[in-house]
């Protein structure tokens, strides 16, 4: 037996007893490891909420990114466990891309849909790349098929609307701009189908974010973006000669003012990278964060967080795959107005 104090022992008896019952009732090892984790916390702080632009929704500062979470099996227990510690915003995405999880999130979203705000999501599956021409054609091709998605999503989640519905992986400010593509969303609102329009984006994310605030058309913007600038998804990495965060911070007022809720997504992903492969940077943003950030008694990860959403972000979008990564999730957010600062 490893050494410990009489408190830390008890405690540990506490939690093998609580989690060795549930492994009795229901032989789900899962469910006894999380049981057992729940038993020995600390209590969680009070969530803080921050209203999502034109949307008026007053977001947890947490959003619940269920789409790769819930992709193979559903987890209504940990789903049931964030709505009551104050989570109110979920955002899950097409089974085209993750499986099975709007299937999977669909009966905790019809008992709690007058209690949260719910998001999915669909690319618009066109062969195009960042840079292309956008053509009448193309665009009508992408407005249909984000149309039919969109009724494919409702049909997976058993839902009648979502609050939102993003265009996924935008990187082509053309599709952005096009008119059909806003066509397709307001005969979508008109039919009762969703209430409001948005766009997730990880590659060439600062020319979709200002083709967004040109129209004047978009509600929600989800920006993959850390403390160090742009996160670029095809090179799993900062985007080179990106700006800073600070630096990026008169564009995201834009967005502000444009009316557009900000989203953060991928804030820590560089910090794990694919340690596999020793690529993994726990202390890649360190320089950007100031003392008090730094002495916090948080992870690297919750670092990360924290510094996003005090620095233009409304709201950060996590990947949840267990009680332990939704607590230290939930605890950044919540603090997050404490901690953060800028070397």
């Amino acid at each position: 037996m490893p050494r410990t104090n009489r408190r830390s022992f008890l405690e540990v008896l506490s939690m093998a007893a609580i989690g060795g019952g549930t492994l009795l009732k229901t032989g789900d090892v899962r469910a006894a490891v999380q049981d057992a984790q729940e038993a020995g916390d600390e209590p969680w702080p009070a969530m803080t909420y921050r209203t999502l632009g034109r949307t008026g929704h007053n977001s947890s500062r947490l959003v619940y990114g269920c789409g790769a979470a819930l992709s193979r099996r559903p987890n209504d227990k940990l789903l049931e466990t964030a709505i009551a510690a104050g989570v109110n915003t979920f955002d899950v995405g097409t089974s085209r891309y993750y499986n099975d999880a709007e299937r999977n999130l669909g009966p905790f979203a019809k008992r709690h849909q007058d209690d949260i705000f719910l998001i999915s999501k669909s690319g618009v599956y066109v062969d195009a790349g960042p840079h292309d021409e956008v053509t009448t054609a193309l665009a009508k091709e992408a407005a249909s098929n984000w149309s039919k998605l969109l009724d494919e999503s409702l049909g997976q989640l058993g839902l009648e609307q979502v609050d939102a519905y993003y265009q996924m992986g935008a990187n082509n400010p053309g599709f952005i701009r096009a008119e059909e593509m806003k066509a397709a969303f307001d005969a979508a609102k008109a039919a009762g189908k969703v209430r409001f329009f948005g766009v997730s984006t990880h590659e060439n994310a600062d020319a979709v974010l200002r083709a967004m605030i040109d129209t004047g058309w978009y509600d929600l913007a989800m920006i993959a973006i850390t403390p160090a600038g742009w996160y670029d998804w095809n090179s799993r990495d900062i985007l080179a000669q990106t700006p800073s965060m600070v630096d990026l911070k008169p564009l995201l007022d834009q967005a502000h003012e444009a009316g557009i809720g900000l989203v953060g997504m991928k804030a820590g992903r560089l910090l794990a990278g694919r340690t596999f492969l020793g690529s993994a940077e726990p202390q890649a943003f360190d320089q950007h964060y100031d003392e008090k950030l730094l002495k916090a008694n948080l992870s690297h990860f919750q670092r990360s967080y924290a510094y996003v959403l005090e620095h233009g972000m409304d709201v950060v979008n996590a990947d949840i795959q267990n009680y332990a990564i939704l607590r230290e999730n939930f605890v950044a957010a919540a603090t997050s107005h404490e901690l953060a600062g800028v070397a």
